[in-house]
């Protein structure tokens, strides 16, 4: 591992914990205005749509959309179902969307990342933009050199023009740069295009519903426990 000089962390799940974040978040919101929304089926099946909404995009279906715009578009469909009101007021729907720049890092995130950062360039590959990881690393006191939000491409993960943008941009070669998330899918196409890999579960990123991603599914470079023990691996 001596040759790795950055590492890039997905950040959804990986590095927060956008769940629990957006429960805990707009179910005190919504009380504190007598809203009876379903908070946890709302926040699992926005989530639900995430990924199919980013492939509308990179199907050509819609134009470049930033995520934010994208989560928007899908809380406007979604939010009656769960018993969100469609009288709610242009800035409080905001407020909603905006739940995500305002999520919670897991125990481990910010010491692990604290301990790499001596050592390693860190910074997040997600296909949240750029407002929005900007404000998500300030909220949660993540210790960042950089932001690389997809927005910065125009592709989303897991599209080569990502993790090779990213790699670009640092000035460094694939086998350089690490690729780190509690997702499979996401290291399969970072592998793919020469970058190394370390792996770390979250078994509780979708609560109840998680039925992947409890463990890893090939031999990648590292796998930890965590951040912090990735930091411990990578002798940190």
């Amino acid at each position: 591992m001596h040759d790795i000089k950055a590492i890039l962390f997905d950040t959804f799940g990986t590095v927060v914990d956008w769940r629990g974040s957006l429960i805990g978040d707009l179910g005190a919101w919504g009380a504190a205005r007598g809203l009876v929304v379903d908070w946890s089926g709302l926040v699992d099946a926005w989530r639900g749509a995430y990924i199919p909404s980013m492939q509308r995009v990179r199907r050509g279906e819609l134009p470049w959309t930033n995520l934010d715009e994208l989560q928007s578009r899908s809380l406007a469909e979604l939010g009656p179902r769960f018993g969100l009101p469609a009288s709610l007021s242009a800035e409080d729907r905001d407020y909603i969307v905006r739940g995500w720049h305002r999520v919670n890092p897991w125990p481990d995130a910010v010491p692990g990342l604290a301990r790499l950062k001596r050592h390693f360039i860190i910074a997040p590959l997600s296909n949240g933009n750029v407002a929005l990881l900007v404000n998500m690393a300030k909220h949660a006191g993540l210790p960042w050199d950089m932001v690389f939000a997809t927005e910065l491409f125009r592709h989303y993960k897991p599209d080569p023009e990502t993790y090779l943008g990213a790699v670009s941009l640092l000035g460094l070669a694939p086998h350089e740069v690490m690729m780190a998330a509690a997702h499979n899918f996401d290291l399969q196409a970072a592998r793919a295009l020469g970058l190394r890999t370390a792996f770390f579960p979250r078994p509780t990123e979708y609560g109840p519903h998680q039925t992947i991603d409890f463990a890893a599914d090939s031999d990648w470079d590292v796998v930890a426990e965590d951040i912090e023990d990735l930091a411990t691996q990578l002798a940190v």
